[in-house]
């Protein structure tokens, strides 16, 4: 990939993000060759990128207190949006969804735990009624039942690539740190836009799906079909704002 030495990194992140993105047709990532040539060269420089890049410092000082997550924004166009976030020891992102998005994640300090789901069709009356909840489901709550499978359990930290996740292949994950804080850069593709279709969700994991019959077969034996439960943001979970320090980014 040609490179330009004046720009900054995250210059540089950030449009090749526009370029990958730019007219991003969901149905056909699998076949669109140019697209995923030019998400390899975006993983590569996000495999690059470290705190210093960014103008923050590694290990940064968190305050205990709230909020428990903090975002920096960097920037947003139509096709993509990127910012940091900053997670406090202890601190959770909780299980979400970005429907018709891409997601990358690429950790720039501390170590964080990302379990990843697949949303699978929207079980049948039938199947809802033969199902024991325990606790018992309200009636209100079966509209909001979701059955799902675990795709995978992964550490990440600055050593790591990116976490990838697509509008197919594990658009849900929850976001935990271990053994102190961490943050994170973030790209989502197309940005979060409820007129649009594409409003965060969160979910509330219920239990395993026994002898489950899918038609997603697991890949490695870890996966499992679990059943899931939409429900409102979690109580204790909140987001604050914080101004970036990093070189600016224009378009």
């Amino acid at each position: 990939m040609p490179r330009d030495n004046k720009k900054s990194l995250i210059q540089k992140i950030a449009s090749q993000a526009n370029i990958t993105f730019k007219d991003f047709n969901a149905s056909a990532i699998g076949d669109n060759k140019v697209l995923l040539d030019n998400r390899g060269d975006l993983i590569t420089l996000l495999t690059e990128v470290r705190t210093a890049d960014l103008k923050m410092k590694p290990n940064g000082s968190h305050s205990e207190h709230n909020p428990p997550v903090t975002y920096m924004h960097i920037c947003e166009t139509e096709s993509f949006s990127m910012g940091v976030f900053l997670l406090n020891s202890g601190a959770s992102i909780p299980l979400h969804d970005h429907p018709g998005m891409n997601g990358m994640l690429k950790v720039l300090y501390g170590k964080v735990s990302i379990r990843c789901f697949d949303l699978l069709d929207k079980p049948s009356d039938q199947v809802q009624s033969e199902t024991q909840f325990d606790p018992p489901l309200l009636p209100f709550q079966k509209d909001s039942l979701r059955r799902a499978v675990l795709r995978s359990t992964m550490w990440f930290t600055h050593d790591s690539s990116p976490c990838i996740l697509t509008p197919q292949r594990e658009n849900l994950h929850q976001i935990d740190t271990v053994d102190g804080p961490a943050a994170f850069l973030d790209i989502l593709a197309p940005p979060y836009d409820p007129e649009d279709g594409r409003d965060c969700h969160y979910y509330k994991v219920l239990q395993t799906v026994p002898d489950a019959d899918s038609k997603v077969e697991a890949q490695q034996p870890w996966e499992e079909e679990t059943w899931l439960l939409e429900i409102g943001q979690p109580d204790g979970f909140w987001c604050g704002g914080e101004p970036y320090p990093g070189p600016k980014v224009s378009f």
